[in-house]
C-alpha cells in the first residue's frame, strides 16, 4: 500500500488532495482490471453497457457487485442477492465508525459524499494518513479523502464501461480476476496491527471456508458477523487491560 508517513512539517503547507492522489495511484493496477472484469461479466449476464455502468455507480463496491451479480445470474431471489451484498459490505459500517472522530464535524452534504465514496482503498489510505498526521485540519482531511477517492472511483466507472463494451473480446488468458485477491491482500495486510485485527481476520477466513456449503453465499454473512464480534470483544478486553 502506498502510504508514506511524513513529519508534520512535510505536509503542513502541501495540498493534501495531491497526497491522496499519490497514495491511491498504485491501486489503479488492480482497480482497473477488477472493473474491466465486472463489465465483461455484467454483459455476459445480459446487462447492456448503461445497466453495467449504473450497477457500478449505484453500488460502487466491487466484491458486493460480483456477489450479487453472480447470485442473480444463478436465479437467486432478489432479496437473497441484496442480503448477500449487504453481508459483504457490513465492513462499511465499521469503516464509517472509524472515520467519525476525524470527519464527524463536516457538514451533512460532505459527510454524504464521503459515505458514497467510502470504499476499501479510500478508507485504508485515509485512516492511516489521519493517524500519522493528527495536526491536519478538517479541510485537509477532507481534501486527502477526495484525493484518494478520485483516482479510485472515476477509473472504476470508466473501466466498467470499457469492459462492458469489449465483452467477450477480452481473452480469458489475461486472467483479470487476479485483481480481486491482490486488492484485498494489499489493503488488509498492512492493517493487521493488533491481536484483535488478526483474530478477526482468522475467524472470517476459517468460518467462510467452513460454511462455504451454505446456499447463496450465506457463509459469508456468518463469517462476517462472527469476525466482527471476535474483533470487537478482543478490542474491549485489550482496552480493559490497559
Amino acid at each position: 500500500m502506498a502510504i508514506y508517513a511524513q513529519p508534520p512539517s512535510a505536509t503542513r503547507d502541501k495540498p493534501t488532495f495531491w497526497l491522496g492522489v499519490r497514495d491511491a495511484a498504485p491501486f489503479l493496477l488492480v482497480v482497473v482490471p477488477f472493473a474491466l472484469l465486472f463489465g465483461v461479466l455484467a454483459t455476459e449476464a445480459g446487462l447492456n453497457v448503461f445497466e453495467a455502468l449504473f450497477y457500478s455507480v449505484a453500488v460502487i463496491a466491487g466484491a458486493a457487485q460480483f456477489a450479487s451479480l453472480s447470485l442473480l445470474q444463478d436465479g437467486a431471489p432478489v432479496f437473497i442477492a441484496l442480503a448477500s451484498a449487504l453481508a459483504v459490505n457490513l465492513r462499511m459500517a465499521m469503516y464509517s465508525a472509524s472515520l467519525t472522530p476525524y470527519l464527524g464535524e463536516a457538514p451533512l452534504w460532505k459527510r454524504a459524499l464521503v459515505a458514497y465514496f467510502l470504499v476499501d482503498q479510500s478508507y485504508a489510505c485515509s485512516v492511516t494518513a489521519y493517524e500519522d498526521h493528527p495536526q491536519w485540519t478538517l479541510a485537509q482531511k477532507l481534501g486527502y479523502f477526495a484525493g484518494v477517492a478520485v483516482p479510485i472511483c472515476i477509473p472504476w466507472y470508466i473501466a466498467t464501461i470499457v469492459g462492458a463494451l469489449l465483452g467477450s473480446a477480452i481473452p480469458p488468458e489475461l486472467a483479470l480476476d487476479f485483481a480481486a485477491p491482490i486488492t484485498f491482500i494489499a489493503m488488509v495486510g498492512p492493517m493487521m496491527r493488533t491481536v484483535a485485527h488478526m483474530a478477526a481476520a482468522a475467524t472470517s477466513v476459517a468460518l467462510a471456508l467452513s460454511f462455504a456449503w451454505v446456499p447463496y453465499n450465506g457463509g459469508l454473512l456468518i463469517a462476517a458477523i462472527a469476525a466482527m464480534m471476535v474483533g470487537a470483544r478482543l478490542e474491549l478486553l485489550m482496552e480493559k487491560r490497559k
